[in-house]
Parts: C-alpha cells; structure tokens; sequence
C-alpha cells in the first residue's frame, strides 16, 4: 500500500508540475522579506452520498475539492492567501501577496527538507472507490428491510451512506514536510413508524476513518 506523500504526490504536486524544487524557490522568494514563518498548505478532499428511499434512489452525489494555501508570519502579523488552483503560477502569486507583511530584506533562505512520517492510524483506502455503486445501494436496501424488520409499526425508511478521501500535504519553511490521508464513511438510516393515527420518527448513524 502506498503511503502518505505518495499518495499527496500523485493527487497535489505532480499532476500541477509542483515538485519540491517548486516549493524550495517559494519560500526562498518568501524569505526574501522579513517573515519569520511560512508554510504551504495542500489539499484534495474527493467527496461521494447516496440516499435511499422507500426503496427507491433518491439521490447520488460526487464531488472534488483541491487548492493550496499560503501563510506567512512576521512578528505579530498573520497574512493568509488561498488559491483552487495549485498551479506554479499561482502559488507564485499567493507566495507574493502574504509576504507583503514583512519588509523587504530577509534573508531569502529556506529550511533542509525534513519529512514528518506520522504512525498509520488507519489504511489509506479511498473508501469512494472500494465498491462499487451497485454495491452501495444494495447496502442501503439492506439497511432498508433491516429496519422494517425491526418493527411492523414502521412506514417509512431513509438511509444514506456517505464517504470522503481526504489527502492532505504541509510544506514548511524551515524544511519540515508532512502528509495525511484521512478516509472516512458514515451510514445513517432515519425511520417513521405509526401507531393508531400518531407518527413518530427516529435515526441513527456512526462512521469513522
């Protein structure tokens, strides 16, 4: 299984040209005016849901999310700008706009690269493309004729399941790079039951990475 910067690498550098020469030059053009920290943030979050009702598809849902952000310190001044483009010309222009809180006349110098591997709290699976569609709605079929099963009472059944890819990749001034990829999928399930005329309704959900 791959691990976290090479999943980061494949997903937020790679593809834009971005490769730690890029990053190096940023910080060195940062550092050419008086920030005392600077760091580059990068993240691609793919996102999936799929409703269920009454045994029927209500709706399905994907969506992709990826930028960068750029930050700088100096002295007590935050500066902070974000781009959905992680191009190399977009960073540059990022790069440029926070450095403005720190005059001119740093020392332009970046830090020895030195990469953070955290231990693995969990397998980097993306959970969006370990099964199939098909796959998740007859989950959430399931689900549906669980909860009938639970009670005659119950007239109507809901359920969802929804999972996202997080990738995330931290570059910092003085050398020091990090990676995190953070899967993670919920299942929710929402009943209405009657009882001579009266409705009440009830759910339920867990999830985790």
């Amino acid at each position: 299984m791959q691990d976290a910067f090479t999943i980061a690498d494949q997903l937020l550098l790679a593809p834009f040209g971005v490769d730690e020469s890029v990053i190096e030059k940023t910080f060195s053009r940062m550092r050419q005016h008086a920030v005392d920290y600077a760091d580059l943030y990068f993240q691609y979050t793919r996102s999936e849901g799929w409703s269920l009702e009454e045994g029927i598809v209500k709706s399905g849902s994907f969506n992709i999310d990826q930028g960068v952000g750029v930050r700088a310190v100096s002295g007590d001044k935050t500066a902070f700008a974000y781009s959905d483009d992680i191009g190399v010309d977009a960073i540059t222009r990022a790069a440029d706009a926070v450095r403005a809180i720190g005059l001119a006349g740093g020392d332009g110098l970046a830090g020895r690269q030195s990469a953070q591997r955290a231990r693995d709290l969990y397998p980097a699976i993306d959970p969006c493309y370990s099964l199939e569609a098909a796959a998740k709605v007859a989950l959430l079929e399931k689900v549906e004729k669980l909860a009938r099963a639970m009670d005659p009472r119950v007239i109507q059944v809901m359920a969802g399941v929804a999972s996202e890819y997080d990738v995330v990749y931290v570059a910092r001034h003085d050398g020091v790079r990090a990676a995190d990829v953070r899967p993670l999928v919920r299942l929710s399930v929402h009943v209405i039951a009657e009882q001579n005329g009266r409705r009440e309704q009830g759910s339920s959900g867990g999830g985790g990475r």
